[in-house]
Formats: structure tokens, C-alpha cells, sequence
């Protein structure tokens, strides 16, 4: 019986995956969305938010220009043509620790989606995926958002809250 019971435990806690939270930086690095899913990360003070988007913005930054280079692409470095260019390093994309995971997902503008999860949580892209897309329809395509700001969309969140609750009660 104790066998059984432990066995339980370890299938719901392999099912039981969790979003924490979800925060957006600007590319500036100043924080202009932040939202809390789920239980289990501890709550910080706006200040420790801001200062926490600023701190993983110069780190992605700095993480961007960190990578080896060979003797033979610097060498070749201009003779490569438009259509053979590598692609530019992207900085940090993930940080995982025994109790939670940072993915990041930067887009071609700089802004930054940052989502904390659970280290187990299964398709973390295909989430930040459809946040993005949610962020497009109602954020950006919003004519009262000025871009840059902290974003203050109803609707945003609404969807964004029906889209990750059903994710957390799996």
C-alpha cells in the first residue's frame, strides 16, 4: 500500500505542471507587464520587479555578444554574402533551477517575454508562442497602446489568463 501511494504521488507531480508567472520587457529593459499565475514563487516588491527586468535585460545583452568565434570565420567573415550569414546569437533563452525555469523569448524588436514555470512543464515555446500571438492581436493591434509603455489591456488579460489557467489545473 505505501508502495502505491508513493507511486500516486510521483505520477501527479509529473503530471502537475505549472506557468508561475509571465513578464514582459521592453527594449530598454524596463518592464511593462507582469503577472502571476500560480503559487510557488516568492512575491517581490514593484521595485524588485523593475530591478529585475533591468538586471536580465543587460545580462541578455552582454549573453548576445558572448560567443566563439573560429580563426576561419573572422577570415571569411567579409566574404560572406547577405544569404550566408550566420544566424546573430540570441543571449540567454533559458535559466533552470531545481524549482522553477526562466524561458525567455525575444522578439526582432527587442522586446522580451519572459515566462517561469515549473522545470518539468512541457512546451514551454508553443506557450510563449501563443502569449506572443495574444500579445499581437490585443496589445499591439490596441489604438490606445502607445508602444513602450506598460501595457494596460483588458482584454490582453483576459485571454491571457483563460489561455494559462487551463495549463495549470492539468
Amino acid at each position: 500500500m505505501h508502495f502505491k501511494s508513493l507511486l500516486l504521488l510521483a505520477i501527479q507531480h509529473v503530471t502537475d505542471r505549472v506557468v508561475f508567472a509571465l513578464m514582459i520587457i521592453n527594449k530598454a529593459g524596463g518592464l511593462i507587464y507582469q503577472h502571476d499565475f500560480a503559487e510557488g514563487l516568492n512575491q517581490l516588491s514593484s521595485n524588485d520587479y523593475l530591478v529585475f527586468a533591468g538586471t536580465f535585460h543587460g545580462v541578455h545583452a552582454i549573453t548576445t555578444r558572448l560567443y566563439p568565434l573560429s580563426h576561419q570565420t573572422v577570415a571569411t567573415r567579409s566574404s560572406l554574402s547577405n544569404f550566408d550569414r550566420p544566424d546573430p546569437p540570441s543571449g540567454i533563452e533559458v535559466l533552470e533551477t531545481e524549482s522553477f525555469r526562466l524561458q525567455c523569448f525575444s522578439t526582432l524588436t527587442g522586446t522580451k517575454f519572459l515566462l517561469f514555470t515549473e522545470p518539468q512543464q512541457a512546451n514551454i515555446e508553443g506557450i510563449l508562442r501563443r502569449v506572443y500571438e495574444l500579445y499581437s492581436d490585443y496589445v499591439m493591434k490596441n489604438p490606445f497602446y502607445q508602444s513602450e509603455m506598460p501595457i494596460r489591456c483588458e482584454g490582453f488579460d483576459r485571454r491571457l489568463v483563460a489561455y494559462l489557467r487551463p495549463l495549470n489545473s492539468r
